[in-house]
């Protein structure tokens, strides 16, 4: 069961690693690193339930880590929402608006 589990944690953070790495859309970028942090969380409460059971500390860290990403996703989204009304584009390039 933890192999499985780990296994697809792996495959969740390649995938949003190389979607990060290679997208060139900000909106793309924003959900691969969702996708990071979803990996991340399915190792801590896979662990936390593997090794101690009776105690939630993984749990806990995955719902601070939940919160941070809705925040993340909530300031995100306002970011490229304001990009896209001054540049009419979210591609990752072509946002050089903090150079001027």
């Amino acid at each position: 069961m933890l192999e499985n589990v780990l296994i697809l944690s792996a495959f969740l953070f390649s995938i949003g690693i190389y979607g990060l790495i290679t997208s060139r859309n900000l909106i793309r970028a924003l959900m691969c690193l969702e996708l990071i942090l979803n990996a991340v969380n399915l190792n801590l409460v896979t662990f936390s339930d593997f090794f101690d059971s009776r105690q939630l500390k993984g749990n806990i860290f995955s719902i601070f880590v939940i919160t941070i990403a809705a925040a993340e996703a909530a300031i995100g989204l306002a970011i490229v929402s304001s990009i896209y009304r001054n540049r009419n584009s979210i591609r990752i390039n072509q946002s050089d608006l903090l150079n001027k």
